[in-house]
């Protein structure tokens, strides 16, 4: 299952034997396989990874071990932007297939007030733009209605006729489920809300957790 997923997915999104190995050792399929379902698990082993939907766009969780961050290093947000700028070739490749990246701190002037997204991205499968914020601690409702706010002013002041709605992604280090669920309920833009970690994950670890959803 695992092998026929990296074999396909790597004649897809056309590899290089470094690139496969990178994808192999952050268990990419693990990742991506617990954020679906039993069904989707099947199909992502059969087909590989197809972007269909802003939903696709998550893995479980976003692996940044290529920027080399000590796991005990206190880092402001603004290191990890400079450090996802400087090591954009493979912060693409941890995204997916499909992102091009337009611009840093992008502004925004929002009744008289300037804000700026951490990290702007165009999706050509998806056909949207994508909003990333990064948040080096505990992702609080107060970001979410921030993103909301964002999506809000590039659907009407960014977005092509053609384009489909805006996406945001908040990668975070940790997160609130209960928090998380209270906070985007109601909420109709499309926002997703990811966790990052600086350090390859524990195979045995998510192993255990893909085993019991196919169990389910």
């Amino acid at each position: 299952m695992e092998i026929g997923f990296y074999a396909k997915q790597a004649e897809k999104e056309r590899w290089s034997v470094r690139e496969l190995k990178r994808q192999m050792k952050s268990l990419l399929f693990h990742r991506l396989a617990l954020s679906t379902d039993k069904k989707g698990v099947l199909k992502l082993a059969n087909q590989g990874h197809e972007v269909q939907q802003p939903e696709d766009l998550l893995k479980d969780p976003f692996v940044l071990e290529f920027l080399n961050i000590p796991q005990q290093h206190q880092y402001l947000e603004s290191e990890l932007e400079e450090k996802l700028i400087s090591n954009l070739q493979q912060f693409l490749l941890e995204l997916g297939k499909g992102f091009a990246f337009i611009a840093r701190q992008y502004r925004m002037s929002i009744g008289g007030k300037h804000f700026r997204v951490d990290l702007l991205f165009y999706h050509r499968i998806l056909k949207c733009f994508v909003l990333i914020d990064l948040k080096r601690g505990e992702l609080d409702h107060q970001d979410i209605g921030q993103m909301n706010l964002y999506l809000n002013y590039f659907k009407k002041e960014e977005a092509a006729e053609d384009d489909n709605q805006p996406v945001g992604i908040i990668l975070a280090a940790h997160k609130n489920h209960i928090l998380v669920e209270y906070a985007t309920e109601g909420i109709t833009n499309k926002i997703l809300l990811a966790k990052y970690q600086l350090y390859l994950p524990d195979k045995t670890q998510l192993e255990h957790v893909l085993n019991k959803l196919l169990d389910e």
